[in-house]
């Protein structure tokens, strides 16, 4: 099809003939008898121009043009018989495309429609480039880092965001899987229906089933709510053997059994899936199903570890050194040669995860005058004001950073997760893990 056509003509015979030629020029056309019925359908056509008589009752051609266009961006070519050159002159200032008077040149009629429908295709064109750029940009703002990795996974990112294709995210522990989980979904044509993520490692096995496909006492699973959005499942190798088979058949056949019921469920949503690098010889060695495997990993991003990025070391811990600051107030100090040393030979095993902690903690350290990489990297310098643990110092500082977060944001868990790189899901657990208080928090207790 060269394009789609809306053809507005009070006059059956008329808009019959107008439609045959055009019909037969290639495009693809419909037909509305007054200009109010074509506002109504400008928005369930999306037409690519539209040929508009001027003389109709109730609405005539040149207010029609002037409502489309608050509507929709779209070509009007106007049609008359009692045309004079003022009325073109009028139709063109107030944005009509073109006019044409009756009797008209075939010809020359579909040749004026095709150079519109081809103009507004370019128009079309150009709005998704603008759109994708803008969406890239957004993406820096999440994936920050500007080495060929990161370049491409955030490319990926914009191409597989519209596509209802399975999507198997890979990397390493705190490369940012979750994060780029969300983005897909964020920027997919169904970002605000809902994102439910399932950590597999979570839910103990004998729990897994009743979690997620519901019961009949429970039928609220997480598949329901995951229904017309996104499911994403975290720690996938951990997906219980037992489970497979039928979360295999969720995603073939759109349909589940809760525990217990006797008639199936209908469901739909896109699933997405994150696991380490790995995952491939767990399904050599039998605990993962090959098939499954082969329906998540439709398309696939693969994250790079943090000490393979270069440059994106330093950009990324300048980054959280500046939130931190924030958030506590402090000013930080610029990077020494030594920091710069310390951060590019370090081999970062906990990727951006680790390095988030060691800005953090490099922030808190500002107040005892101790700012150096290399003191919050091992946890050095100043003994006695550290727990005696790194494991300790973690929750520490864990507790001290959740808890600035959610003051900041007077409670807003969304806005809180997203202040400190992480996903609300993962929030919720670590409030709980760490014993935090939210209101006695909030109340300043």
């Amino acid at each position: 099809m060269n394009g789609k056509i809306l053809i507005i003509d009070d006059d059956k015979e008329m808009r019959t003939s107008l439609e045959h030629l055009i019909t037969q020029a290639g495009f693809d056309t419909t037909t509305a008898q007054n200009g109010r019925e074509g506002l109504q359908l400008l928005q369930s056509f999306n037409p690519d121009a539209v040929l508009c008589d001027v003389r109709m009752p109730q609405m005539d051609g040149l207010e029609f043009q002037k409502k489309a266009q608050e509507m929709l961006p779209v070509p009007v070519v106007l049609i008359s018989a009692h045309g004079d050159i003022q009325m073109a002159v009028d139709a063109v200032q107030n944005g009509a495309y073109s006019f044409v008077e009756k009797p008209f040149d075939p010809r020359r009629l579909l040749g004026i429609l095709n150079n519109a429908t081809k103009m507004k295709q370019l128009l079309d064109q150009s709005n998704r480039l603008q759109d994708r750029l803008a969406e890239l940009v957004d993406l820096e703002k999440i994936l920050l880092g500007t080495s060929d990795q990161m370049k491409s996974v955030r490319a990926m990112i914009v191409d597989f965001a519209t596509s209802s294709a399975p999507v198997l995210i890979k990397g390493d522990t705190g490369t940012g899987k979750e994060l780029v989980a969300r983005a897909l979904h964020d920027l997919g044509p169904n970002n605000t229906a809902p994102f439910v993520a399932v950590n597999c490692a979570v839910i103990p096995a004998d729990r897994f089933e009743d979690t997620v496909f519901g019961t009949e006492d429970r039928p609220n699973g997480l598949l329901i709510q995951a229904h017309g959005g996104t499911l994403f499942l975290d720690e996938l190798s951990s997906l219980p053997f037992e489970t497979q088979s039928k979360m295999l058949r969720v995603i073939e056949t759109k349909q589940f059994q809760r525990l217990g019921a006797m008639n199936s469920q209908n469901v739909d949503f896109r699933v997405i899936s994150a696991s380490s690098h790995t995952i491939e010889d767990q399904v050599d060695q039998g605990i993962f199903r090959r098939d499954l495997l082969f329906r998540l990993n439709a398309l696939v991003i693969s994250l790079p570890k943090l000490a393979d990025r270069g440059g994106d070391i330093l950009l990324l811990f300048q980054h959280y050194s500046s939130r931190f600051g924030q958030i506590y107030d402090i000013n930080v100090p610029p990077l020494t040669a030594e920091d710069m040393s310390v951060l590019l030979t370090h081999d970062w095993r906990g990727n951006v995860r680790e390095l988030q902690g060691v800005a953090e903690r490099r922030v808190l350290a500002i107040r005892r005058s101790n700012p150096s990489v290399k003191s919050a990297l091992f946890a050095t310098g100043n003994e006695g004001q550290f727990p005696s643990t790194l494991r300790e110092a973690l929750a520490t500082f864990e507790r001290e950073l959740i808890g600035n977060a959610l003051k900041h944001h007077e409670g807003r868990m969304d806005d809180a997760a997203n202040s400190l790189g992480i996903g609300r899901r993962t929030l919720n657990e670590k409030i709980v893990k760490l014993g935090l208080d939210k209101q006695a928090i909030l109340d300043g207790s």
